[in-house]
């Protein structure tokens, strides 16, 4: 079936996908960057390539954007630091390459080529490289093809499979069926993913619960937070400190009335707002909407601040580094499409509270089973929540400690997918 598929793929979907391709670069300035930088990016890859040792193994880490990237950080660090390798860094998408240029242990950062028989086998001969770890699911099928047919290692990390995948649908399985048979690996996070992916007919001894590197990834930078100072000491001394982190305009509309009684009720409270997307509209609605009962400062006014009880994050990045400060978090998301993430606040043993549409998040259906995480579901219930935990010390702290406790267990992930990659080079 692998010949009839690469002809449909080759003959069919990739014609099309280039001309979408050139189609959206004409109305999408991303897009275009893009697809312009992958035209002209061979010359520049044969320079950097020959600026190496190629005496040293090359490891090749592909992910589609920046969040998946994050998850393959804790690996390469790791790997730099044990071993005399040289790192290669792919990305699908223009954010995630723009956004790690300056990524200091990869030896080499590119775009994914387009998926063309002939973009695929130059970009495989410039690179050579000994062994591929995607992350997650960015998997192309001739790059999949090409690799297995030149014997080279492949591997999925922090792979996951829902059960009513689509790619189960019975023409798209025997699709799929022909990629998975060439990765020599595919680390899943749970064991729930490994039984889904055995519905695909591949060799099931390739598989292993290897667990997610976002665990060891967040631990990571919740050592680093203290660090970076993003509020003088002894600011929030005596405070008790929510972080509404991830806020889109539908999670505001059931936490801000919440907020706003709160601080009516309780004058140590301080609110730290980090929007989801900080545009200028979105801050001013923000500060219009607190105008009439609390002062607010923007984050990077924080040098004027003057005991301000509402701090509007006006900057992107930084998240995580927040909820240091917090003694209670609201993750955004789940009021619109789903959660984001809530590993980041759970790390620093805090309680963690979250809207209805969370199921997207196996961590924070996790976190509420344990009884460290929260789900609410209108103002109301929001606001009596928040005011149980800012005032009962206790609670605050048995529900910090389960979070604390579900992050640590899930450290270490990425060892586990070391081994697997110095197993096969």
């Amino acid at each position: 079936m692998k010949k009839f598929w690469f002809v449909i793929y080759n003959v069919l979907i990739v014609p099309a996908l280039t001309l979408f391709f050139s189609f959206a670069s004409l109305f999408n300035d991303k897009v275009k960057r893009g697809y312009v930088e992958r035209k002209r990016q061979n010359p520049k890859l044969v320079k950097k390539f020959e600026k190496l040792d190629r005496s040293k193994k090359l490891l090749w880490f592909h992910s589609a954007s920046l969040g998946e990237f994050e998850q393959a950080k804790p690996i390469i660090q790791k790997i730099k630091e044990e071993q005399d390798v040289n790192i290669l860094v792919t990305f699908f998408s223009p954010s995630g390459y723009d956004n790690s240029l300056k990524y200091p242990y990869a030896d080499v950062i590119a775009y994914l080529p387009v998926d063309s028989v002939k973009n695929v086998r130059e970009f495989i001969s410039i690179a050579n490289p000994n062994i591929v770890i995607f992350m997650r699911y960015d998997v192309w099928p001739n790059l999949i093809w090409e690799l297995g047919n030149r014997n080279i290692p492949t591997i999925i990390a922090d792979a996951t499979m829902k059960n009513n995948s689509k790619r189960k649908i019975p023409f798209i399985k025997n699709f799929h069926d022909t990629l998975y048979k060439n990765f020599s690996r595919i680390l899943t996070v749970s064991e729930n993913d490994l039984n889904s992916f055995k519905d695909f007919n591949f060799d099931k001894n390739k598989l292993r619960v290897i667990g997610d590197t976002r665990f060891d990834r967040v631990y990571q930078k919740s050592l680093l937070a203290k660090e970076k100072k993003l509020f003088r000491d002894g600011l929030f001394d005596g405070k008790k400190v929510l972080v509404f982190g991830s806020a889109w305009e539908e999670d505001e509309a059931v936490v801000f009335p919440a907020i706003e009684k709160l601080l009516k009720n309780d004058p140590d409270c301080v609110i730290i707002i980090a929007p989801h997307e900080p545009t200028l509209l979105h801050l001013e609605k923000i500060e219009n909407y607190f105008m009439r009962m609390e002062k607010t400062i923007r984050f990077s006014s924080k040098n004027k601040y003057n005991g301000e009880k509402i701090i509007i994050i006006d900057s992107i990045g930084i998240l995580l580094s927040l909820y240091y400060y917090a003694d209670v978090a609201v993750v955004g998301g789940a009021f619109r499409k789903g959660v984001h993430n809530v590993l980041e606040p759970a790390v620093y043993g805090i309680p963690v509270l979250f809207g209805v549409k969370y199921y997207n998040s196996q961590e924070a259906i996790e976190l509420e089973r344990r009884g460290g995480g929260k789900c609410i579901h209108d103002k109301k219930e929001t606001y009596r929540i928040l005011r149980k935990l800012f005032n009962e010390p206790e609670e605050k702290k048995r529900m910090g400690e389960i979070n604390l406790k579900y992050v640590r267990e899930n450290i270490g992930a990425s060892d586990k997918i070391i081994a697997e990659i110095n197993n096969l080079l």
